[in-house]
């Protein structure tokens, strides 16, 4: 088999529309032999507001802000990521390419460790504990079972959501999934595309990052970009060769990433 690539698409260019963008450039690339992970975060939010119920948000110790999961939000985020994956399956059998949608409850292809206490920093700064919800901590990908679509000539295409030890149904973030999933089937290349041309800081979109520097700016992002940059620099501990953070809005976004423009980890 090729070399594989493990694309995912962000959250921001899903509520923007721009994941077409990427979508027909992956037709127009010749690319073979990926796996597409996407977000959705957004679309989750909008329709928890639209049913009348606030989003809750909390931050680690570490800074890294993710959603807080209870029972009704944990339905709400399975419904629009399983949404959100068959309008991308969708279009790209519309380009005449053959994707599946599924999630990591299928076949319990992702298993996670539901995450039974959260340690949060609250408003007033001080360090919380409380109950975990339904958000999980990845522990295993089956790599034969992705794989095994590959080798059918079947495109992947992976909702964040995880299956429990105790058959629970799980909330994973999307980013450090598609890091996972990479490490997992010895992907060369793990390339995120959002709705910014890269890491930036003080203006300037960094090029190309060794993994200590990677760490040392993962101190100075914001939320939503710490976890992009968190995702590469795992994947790239786990022997990915190079992990990409790029725009999804350019007009040939996979040739453009792959060509080096955005952000790119690297060991060494």
């Amino acid at each position: 088999m090729n070399q594989i690539t493990v694309i995912k698409i962000g959250g921001s260019l899903v509520s923007e529309g721009e994941y077409i963008n990427v979508l027909n450039d992956i037709k127009n690339s010749g690319l073979q032999n990926f796996i597409l992970v996407h977000g959705g975060g957004n679309e989750v939010s909008k329709l928890q507001k639209a049913l009348g119920k606030e989003p809750v948000f909390v931050t680690s110790p570490e800074g890294i802000r993710s959603r807080y999961t209870d029972l009704e939000t944990l339905e709400i985020f399975n419904m629009t990521m399983r949404n959100i994956g068959t309008k991308i399956t969708s279009h790209l059998n519309s380009l005449g390419l053959r994707a599946v949608n599924v999630s990591g409850v299928d076949a319990s292809f992702i298993k996670a460790e539901r995450k039974r206490k959260l340690i949060i920093i609250d408003e007033k700064g001080r360090k919380r504990v409380i109950e975990g919800g339904f958000t999980g901590r990845i522990k295993e990908v089956d790599a034969s079972f992705l794989k095994s679509l590959l080798n059918l000539g079947l495109i992947p295409v992976v909702s964040p959501i995880a299956s429990g030890y105790e058959g629970e149904i799980l909330n994973v973030d999307g980013d450090r999934g598609a890091s996972a999933i990479a490490s997992s089937v010895g992907a060369s290349k793990l390339i995120i595309f959002t709705n910014v041309e890269g890491v930036i800081i003080d203006g300037k979109v960094l090029d190309k990052l060794s993994l200590e520097e990677a760490k040392e700016t993962l101190k100075k992002v914001g939320p939503g970009m710490d976890k992009k940059l968190l995702a590469c620099i795992e994947a790239v501990e786990k022997g990915v060769d190079s992990g990409i953070i790029a725009s999804g809005k350019k007009e040939k976004p996979i040739e453009s990433a792959l060509n080096g423009i955005g952000t790119k980890v690297v060991r060494g």
